[in-house]
């Protein structure tokens, strides 16, 4: 039979890339941990590792039992600390994941306060995801809500979204960029322009959603040499490596160098969601609820 311990050692072994050095990080004797994945191996009837003196590769079984390993041991951590949470007698810990451009503003962490006073039983556990990842990691259980920037492009059956707020968008420029004189600028002049975040082939989100309204002006958002994903492409526009169109919120986190820009004509907005599952345990149904009132008290 397989034991949790083999799936740390796979893991980690993996993770530090060599039998060695994970036999250090474990504080183990090579020879012992080469013996446990072997058995793991014959137990599954598949070889999941080759491996010469330097370096180890991952089998394509190999693969997928790394990826579904590393579910096992998130889930049961966060068992351990629910559990943990119960034993103290709190009521349950609360997985909430948000989207780098839903940023934690103070109308966001206000809420996030005073919810947790209403809720004095509850733990929040807050991580960042992209809002695609966001929804299959509820559907699937690894997180309980998520604040994303919409639309997903997957759905699925037990998750449902709610509208929590509508931002304006406006365009990211360095400081050094022509576009950085200009009190405002049409959508259309924007064809000629680096963009450093382009849409990912299956994720929604925000920039899923520029690129439609780019190509409602005819075109298709250049890309830039440079990519990033929200968090980190403010440095990369100070750097004047390309723009992107963001929600007007992004100013709060943006270095000095990086100006914005409006855009002209209406209609040019995102929407925020909070996805959860349809049927989730009543602590987080009626955490969910609550925030949806804070943020949102026409919904």
């Amino acid at each position: 039979m397989i034991s949790l311990k083999q799936f740390k050692y796979f893991v980690e072994i993996v993770e530090a890339g060599s039998y060695s050095r994970a036999a250090e990080k474990l504080y183990i004797a090579q020879s012992a941990l080469s013996r446990q994945i072997k058995e793991l191996e014959d137990e599954l009837q598949t070889q999941l590792l080759t491996r010469d003196s330097r370096h180890i590769e991952l089998t394509p079984a190999g693969q997928l039992f790394f990826e579904r390993s590393k579910r096992i041991l998130d889930d049961i951590d966060h068992t351990v600390v629910q559990a943990r949470q119960v034993g103290l007698g709190a009521q349950g810990l609360i997985r909430l994941q948000h989207s780098s451009s839903v940023i934690l503003t103070p109308a966001l962490t206000g809420a996030l306060s005073r919810l947790l006073t209403e809720f004095p039983g509850a733990t929040l556990e807050i991580s960042m995801a992209p809002s695609e990842d966001q929804t299959m990691d509820i559907e699937e259980g690894r997180a309980d809500i998520g604040l994303i920037r919409m639309p997903t492009l997957r759905k699925y059956p037990h998750i449902q979204v709610r509208e929590l707020a509508t931002e304006r968008l406006v365009v990211a420029v360095s400081q050094h960029s022509p576009l950085a004189a200009l009190d405002n600028i049409e959508l259309a002049d924007l064809h000629d322009e680096a963009f450093i975040s382009i849409p990912h082939k299956s994720r929604g989100g925000l920039s899923y959603l520029v690129a439609n309204l780019c190509l409602d002006q005819g075109f298709f958002p250049k890309q830039a040499r440079v990519l990033s994903r929200k968090s980190s492409q403010l440095s990369l526009i100070e750097a004047n490596l390309g723009i992107a169109i963001v929600p007007e919120c992004m100013r709060l986190m943006a270095p000095a160098g990086v100006r914005f820009i409006p855009l002209s004509g209406g209609g040019l907005l995102t929407k925020v969601g909070l996805a959860s599952r349809r049927q989730a345990e009543p602590l987080v149904s009626a955490f969910a609820d609550a925030l949806v009132r804070e943020l949102n008290p026409a919904s």
